[in-house]
């Protein structure tokens, strides 16, 4: 299998607030737009994947989702503030490349996990629900 020596390089970034979709552009010549709410879905902090294999949160209720602010990570990554008040993700280039070359498929997984849990998109997060202690929502 072969690796590429460095992974695609943004060459541009724009937030569309209206449509809640993230635009972004590569090296490679691919332009992706990825919904907010398949941001916060997916986001890569320990409150969302969990701290081991089957510890991930199944996240709900973002389909309002917006991106209240977004700060640039060294040369490599982005880490957006969500209107939910969730800010823990960073988002590497490679992380947003790979979401938007399998945004299809995420999503399905998406809608099938929330099938499989009889949970509905909408339905607000569960709190109490156990989240291995500091990863708690902050309900201020």
């Amino acid at each position: 299998m072969t690796h590429p020596t460095a992974a695609p390089q943004p060459t541009a970034l724009t937030l569309h607030q209206q449509s809640r979709v993230l635009e972004i552009g590569f090296d490679d010549g691919q332009l992706f737009r990825l919904p907010f709410e398949l941001l916060r879905v997916y986001s890569p902090s320990a409150e969302v994947r969990g701290h081991g294999p089957g510890q991930e949160v199944l996240q709900t209720g973002k389909r309002e989702v917006g991106i209240v602010d977004l700060q640039l990570v060294g040369h490599y990554a982005i880490q957006p503030v969500f209107s939910d008040g969730h800010d823990s993700g960073l988002y590497t280039w490679e992380m947003l490349h790979d979401l938007g070359m399998r945004q299809q498929a995420l999503w399905q997984d998406y809608l099938d996990r929330l099938d499989a849990a009889g949970v509905d998109r909408d339905a607000p997060m569960q709190s109490g629900a156990p989240t291995g202690g500091a990863c708690a929502s902050h309900g201020h």
